[in-house]
């Protein structure tokens, strides 16, 4: 992973505590721009009024939660960047929670105590292998599959970035269709 002293993070979190302990992992990594949310109507706002990068947020926060926050983000009509890369921390890793937040649209998931270890792996993967985003009829967001499994040939089969959906930032270099 390259350096991120260009990256623009923002962390959500109600505990003013965490978001130190955040912030103080991420500048060790060498990043310089953080910023900070203490919910998910002020972090919304922010993503309306800067350019962010890569939001960390938790996953329990007062009036809306993190899962909450993401799907606002990801199905918003007045959402500022639905393709925002986002990692949500918790304390509560079972696996209702893990499932509720891949589905609600993150992009990674990492258990509290987060260790500067395991948050580096988690912004390495958003930034070094990004997922295709995936447009269903209940779910927007990075593809819920880890795995590339060539052997699956069935009905549901992803082939990765569909032509209305592309990274941010991305061209299309696809020819345009006739009229």
């Amino acid at each position: 992973m390259a350096g991120l002293e260009r990256v623009r993070f923002m962390v959500v979190d109600d505990n003013a505590h965490m978001i130190n302990i955040v912030k103080t992992i991420l500048r060790g990594f060498g990043a310089v721009h953080v910023f900070e949310a203490r919910d998910a109507s002020d972090a919304f706002q922010r993503l309306k009024n800067d350019s962010i990068d890569i939001v960390i947020v938790d996953f329990m926060m007062e009036v809306l939660d993190g899962v909450e926050f993401v799907h606002l983000v990801r199905n918003s009509s007045d959402s500022p960047n639905r393709y925002v890369p986002i990692i949500m921390l918790t304390a509560h890793s079972e696996r209702s929670r893990v499932t509720k937040a891949r589905d609600s649209g993150v992009n990674e998931f990492c258990a509290k105590p987060v260790t500067a270890t395991e948050l580096h792996k988690k912004v390495a993967a958003v930034i070094d292998r990004p997922r295709p985003f995936i447009k269903t009829q209940g779910y927007f967001g990075p593809d819920r599959r880890r795995r590339n499994d060539g052997s699956y040939n069935g009905p549901e089969r992803r082939e990765g970035w569909s032509d209305d959906h592309q990274p941010p930032g991305s061209i299309n270099t696809a020819p345009p269709e006739a009229e």
